[in-house]
């Protein structure tokens, strides 16, 4: 069932670019979250999305939030997609799509390719925004628009 606006959001741990476990259960209820689930590291609009993420980053922090970007992308790919465009938050690796199914995120284009979506979580673990768009430059604006209104 997909996660709505309103539903406390489930926890999970998956490791990041160092190959280290991140672990979000330790995060819900404590800090104001941006999830981010995208198709492919490398690709254009991915890579334009991180790149936003990563311009508006001090947006994000001044606002208390953390920031996480996910994808089915090995820990080594995250590792050389963070290094090349500087990204300042975790890339984490969901190689088998666990969390994107526990949080509800369907594919695109008749089933092909991964859904692109953003989920802001408040300090209490309650679900605030669900947005989906193949448009990357359209999440970051939205993301910040509802963090800076917690």
């Amino acid at each position: 069932m997909a996660l709505k606006v309103g539903d406390k959001a489930p926890g999970f741990s998956l490791k990041n670019q160092d190959d280290k476990d991140v672990s979000i259960d330790s995060l819900l209820g404590q800090v104001p979250m941006v999830i981010y689930f995208y198709p492919k590291n490398f690709t254009p609009g991915c890579t334009a999305q991180a790149c936003s993420f990563r311009d508006q980053y001090q947006d994000f922090t001044d606002a208390g939030a953390k920031v996480f970007g996910i994808s089915a992308d090995s820990v080594a790919s995250h590792k050389r997609f963070r290094a090349k465009h500087n990204l300042p938050f975790d890339t984490l690796s969901d190689q088998k799509n666990k969390i994107r199914r526990l949080y509800g995120v369907k594919n695109e284009l008749l089933g092909l390719l991964p859904g692109r979506e953003t989920f802001v979580i408040d300090a209490t673990g309650t679900v605030k925004m669900r947005f989906n768009s193949m448009m990357a430059g359209k999440h970051i604006p939205k993301a910040l628009s509802v963090i800076k209104g917690l």
